[in-house]
């Protein structure tokens, strides 16, 4: 499996004419998005992003969100590669969430200010829409807004119920589906979708369930999973996908690219993605996605430090405390940080920290 990395090519300084049509705001284009990828200097794209960031978000605040992840289900027959979270059906460690603990966890998330639960689960093969629905119903029940389901899951309902992902959607949205997340994106390029999740939706697919969701008002925000198998020229088709959509509807509010983590996963023998490279995927994604307003560090898989060094680098947006988190854990990545501690480490990086919402407004 070949895996090309940014670090292991020499860097060069990017053209004067492309960093002048970076610094007038003009569209660059899926092989110039390539060449920054594959030779740019570091430190100066990270300065060509923060221009476009400081362009976008000139008042120097960095925006978070206080919610928790709650996986309802480690149960899963997609047995993706990358993942370190799932269990096989006929595992008798699998679980499903029960309403008690799910309550319970709800609780907790409000009484330390979260104004967010962000739901998602495995592939499971018995439970039919009904049980999601209601456990959106009852979720709600609760007051707090609800942030669930990737499209690989929607599809997944679907193809259980015998309908479109569109009717799908339309019945969990009246159950009490606020907005969704981006997950299963991994990579929008299908060479690589059928190396590592070939049980999961194509790329099209993918982007068909997001077209829908923001075709009904939903906001939604998107991912990319890179450090595994994936090309250059994959990961720039993944940017292009994300910036296409983002042109036809507006629907999504941010853009969470983040390192694939190895250990404990059938890729377990592919190395971890360093930092360097990360800073140059999470520059490019700020430059290239010049429609989606927002870009969020992963401190989740970078600690604290290079997630303050991402303010630098593009992004405006530290993302969650976490107050849970499982899946990246199971692949023995642990940071954990409090909202005093965001605050600290947004406000040592030189900027004013913010907690807002999914939509972005401010709290």
């Amino acid at each position: 499996m070949a895996k090309q990395t940014a670090d292991r090519l020499e860097s060069a300084p990017v053209s004067e004419q492309l960093a002048e049509k970076i610094l007038a705001g003009e569209r660059i284009d899926a092989a110039e998005a390539q060449a920054l990828l594959a030779s740019a200097d570091l430190l100066q794209l990270g300065l060509l992003a923060d221009a476009v960031r400081r362009r976008l978000h000139p008042e120097k605040a960095v925006t978070y969100i206080i919610d928790r992840n709650i996986n309802y289900t480690d149960i899963c027959i997609s047995a993706c590669k990358f993942c370190a979270f799932f269990k096989a059906p006929e595992d008798p460690a699998g679980e499903i969430l029960n309403r008690e603990e799910l309550g319970r966890k709800i609780e907790e998330t409000k009484q330390l200010g979260g104004n967010q639960i962000l739901l998602q689960g495995g592939l499971h093969p018995d439970q039919p829409l009904e049980f999601y629905e209601d456990m959106l119903s009852f979720i709600k029940s609760y007051g707090i807004h609800v942030h669930g389901f990737s499209p690989p899951e929607i599809h997944h309902f679907a193809a259980l119920a015998g309908i479109g992902t569109r009717e799908v959607l339309v019945r969990l949205q009246a159950a009490g589906l606020d907005s969704m997340p981006g997950g299963g994106a991994e990579i929008l390029a299908d060479r690589v979708r059928r190396e590592i999740a070939p049980r999961k939706c194509n790329a099209d697919q993918w982007i068909a369930v997001m077209e829908q969701a923001h075709e009904l008002g939903m906001r939604t925000t998107a991912t990319m999973m890179f450090g595994h198998i994936e090309t250059m020229a994959e990961r720039v088709e993944h940017l292009q996908r994300i910036r296409d959509l983002q042109d036809r509807t507006g629907g999504f509010t941010a853009f969470i690219p983040w390192p694939f983590q190895p250990d404990h996963t059938a890729l377990v023998g592919i190395g971890k993605t360093t930092a360097f490279e990360y800073l140059k995927m999470l520059a490019v994604s700020r430059i290239f996605l010049d429609n989606v307003d927002n870009i969020q560090a992963s401190w989740v898989t970078q600690g604290p430090k290079i997630a303050q060094v991402s303010l630098s680098f593009g992004a405006n947006d530290f993302g969650s405390t976490m107050i849970e988190e499982n899946v990246v854990a199971a692949a023995g990545v642990s940071f954990r940080l409090s909202e005093e501690e965001i605050r600290r480490l947004v406000v040592g990086a030189g900027f004013t920290p913010r907690r807002r919402r999914m939509d972005y407004t401010l709290c």
